[in-house]
């Protein structure tokens, strides 16, 4: 486990014996409600994932798509189709990963599927998980960059959602 911050620890790895999946934890000191508030608000899921998702929902079966605001990506967009929301302990969808090239036509590739999960853990802490699945269906061309670049990203992702959680 590495130390983030005085409120989360993260620990995992993208497997090395595996390029088809990604998992990434971390321990957030703060109640459930408020992770699962950060993971199933559309409004607040983009606040600290950097994207515009205001007024939109997270419904099984239903598109989420904003544009991305982080300084220097804001011509991006945040794309995904909700698959499963268990309130309070799991959350779903399907993306196309790493899908910036304007060139190439996504919808003919399978998407990959990210899920959060939450679970109780000492100290009146939650321990948030994500995995995202599907990396050996992307196209060889682009599948290791793809999963290089979502690797350095779950990690940096999990600790901006650790910030927010434990400070709002």
């Amino acid at each position: 486990m590495t130390t983030l911050s005085s409120s989360a620890t993260q620990t995992g790895s993208a497997s090395t014996s595996s390029t088809d999946r990604i998992e990434r934890s971390i321990l957030i000191k703060a109640s459930r409600e408020r992770v699962w508030r950060a993971l199933s608000s559309a409004d607040e899921f983009g606040a600290w994932f950097g994207a515009d998702l205001g007024g939109q929902q997270f419904q099984p079966g239903r598109r989420a798509r904003g544009q991305m605001t982080i300084p220097g990506h804001t011509e991006k967009f945040f794309d995904v189709v909700v698959e499963r929301v268990e309130p309070q302990n799991l959350f779903s969808f399907h993306w196309h990963p790493y899908a910036f090239d304007k060139a190439v036509d996504y919808s003919k590739e399978t998407p990959t599927l990210v899920t959060f999960t939450l679970q109780d853990a000492p100290g009146s802490a939650v321990l948030l998980t994500v995995v995202e699945s599907g990396f050996d269906k992307v196209p060889a061309q682009r599948r290791s960059e793809a999963f290089e670049m979502h690797g350095r990203g779950w990690t940096a992702q999990l600790d901006n959602v650790a910030r927010y959680a434990g400070s709002n």
